[in-house]
C-alpha cells in the first residue's frame, strides 16, 4: 500500500504517556488524530505509514476545557485520540517519529 499525503493529515502525532506505555505492552499504540478521521481511515493510514497490520482501532474525543491564559479566558481545543491495536508480531517504535 502506497503512502499518500492525506495519511499524514489523519495521524497528527504519537502520544507518549503512562497509559499509552501500558497499552504498548499489550501491542497497542496511541495517536492523536484529526477530528474528522474515521476508524477505517486511521487503520489505512497506520498500515500505510508504518507497514504493520492493524487488528482494531478505538477512538476517544476529549472535549477542550475552559482555562485562563494570562488572566484572559480561553478555551483548549478538542482532541481525538486513536488507540490502535496491532496484530501479533507487529510493533511500532514511536520514539523514532513519523
Amino acid at each position: 500500500m502506497a503512502v499518500k499525503p492525506e495519511h499524514y493529515d489523519v495521524i497528527r502525532k504519537p502520544i507518549i504517556t503512562e497509559k499509552a506505555t501500558m497499552a504498548s505492552e499489550a501491542g497497542g499504540v496511541v495517536f492523536q488524530v484529526a477530528m474528522h478521521a474515521t476508524k477505517p481511515q486511521i487503520k489505512e493510514a497506520v498500515e500505510a505509514i508504518f507497514g504493520v497490520k492493524v487488528k482494531a482501532v478505538n477512538t476517544t474525543i476529549t472535549k477542550g476545557k475552559a482555562k485562563r491564559f494570562r488572566g484572559r479566558a480561553g478555551e483548549r481545543s478538542d482532541k481525538k485520540k486513536a488507540y490502535v491495536m496491532l496484530e501479533e508480531g507487529n510493533t511500532i517504535d514511536v520514539s523514532t517519529g513519523l
